[in-house]
């Protein structure tokens, strides 16, 4: 261990990967190793509104793991069109890359652990890109992926080439069902022969990628008709009601948790959807739904929403909410800690980190 701390700095060559779930499950299980951690986010992506000067996962994570003010680094910069426009016209100046020694003022620690940015180019007009803060920090970087086709490879190997030796390795996270035999298979031992060792294969889990009915209210901008005190329900998959009854009754059968759309119209479709594993009712149109609609919802106890939307848009939306959703509910840090418990190398992990752990921690 180095004076200040071995420091980790978790990147990636893409938008959400989930490197906030990354972190959080490496907290934990360092933690039940007994070693000290600091944890922090050089780069602000997305900020509360409560607290303009902290960023909602690092809030988020530093509370699940426990971590006290002197475990935390606060952001030194947050990235949004105001501050690269300062920058462009000049009006800032400001070395970021050396506040970043304020991250090492701890002698206590035993892991300082970053989250990075979204990509790996990502702060390069501040000079806080993943290699810049690398760079700076003396750093090994683990780098979260989702392999969503085999191009991506492309990805890894480039960073492979601009990283070089602080390239620690990678997780594949979010591997689908089908995907999993091709990865651990073919993809994992490539990626391993050309020096980017694995250090996991993390399946889909449903819930991580799950929003609640809150988050689809915000994101829709829709209405809420009933149900409002079930709107931390999550939502775990998407259906379209647009066929007839028979038909609508077989496809909903295949879902769980499910958010259905369908037209403000198509009470047929709402009766039928409310019998099935449906989470949320959403109707398109801002047609208002028949009152045995509203009255058996309130019995399931199934929040109605209403949006302003034709089907598409709204499938759009919800779509993209998916593809970005935040880890900010227990159930998916339990979800998270299962996953990195079970797929997770973390013995190799640390052999390759070259760190001690406490005597009381070490293996027998």
């Amino acid at each position: 261990m180095t004076e200040f701390g071995k420091s980790i700095l978790i990147g990636s060559t893409e938008p959400y990967t989930g490197k906030s779930a990354i972190a959080l499950g490496l907290g934990h299980l360092f933690q039940d190793k007994g070693l000290k951690i600091v944890y922090g986010k050089p780069l602000a992506t997305d900020i509360s509104d409560d607290d303009e000067s902290f960023d909602t996962d690092l809030q988020f994570v530093a509370q699940t793991l426990k971590l006290s003010q002197e475990q935390l680094r606060f952001p030194i910069l947050t990235l949004d069109e105001t501050t690269i426009y300062r920058r462009l016209q000049g009006e800032d100046s400001v070395k970021y890359i050396e506040s970043l020694t304020s991250y090492q003022q701890t002698s206590s620690a035993d892991l300082i652990l970053l989250e990075g940015p979204r990509t790996l180019q990502e702060g390069l007009l501040f000079g806080l890109s993943v290699p810049q803060i690398a760079d700076q920090l003396d750093a090994s970087v683990l780098l979260v992926t989702r392999l969503h086709s085999h191009l991506a490879l492309d990805d890894l190997l480039y960073a492979q080439q601009r990283l070089g030796d602080r390239l620690l390795g990678i997780i594949i996270n979010d591997v689908p069902p089908e995907e999993l035999e091709v990865t651990t298979t073919c993809i994992q031992p490539f990626l391993e022969a050309q020096g980017i060792p694995v250090f996991g294969v993390l399946p889909r889990n449903p819930i991580l990628r799950s929003v609640t009915v809150k988050e689809l209210v915000k994101q829709l901008k829709a209405q809420v008709l009933c149900g409002r005190e079930r709107l931390d329900l999550m939502v775990e998959s998407l259906s379209v009601g647009a066929m007839n009854v028979s038909s609508a009754m077989k496809y909903f059968d295949k879902s769980v948790n499910m958010a259905v759309v369908t037209g403000g119209d198509r009470t047929d479709i709402q009766l039928a959807a409310l019998e099935k594993s449906t989470n949320c009712l959403i109707l398109t149109g801002q047609l208002p739904p028949a009152p045995m609609v509203l009255s058996r919802a309130e019995d399931l106890e199934v929040p109605v929403l209403s949006v302003d939307l034709d089907t598409l848009s709204t499938v759009e939306i919800i779509d993209r909410t998916f593809g970005q959703v935040r880890l900010h509910e227990p159930i998916k840090v339990a979800a998270v800690n299962q996953l990195m418990d079970k797929h997770f190398e973390l013995d190799r992990f640390i052999q390759w980190l070259g760190i001690s752990l406490p005597v009381s921690a070490s293996p027998n």
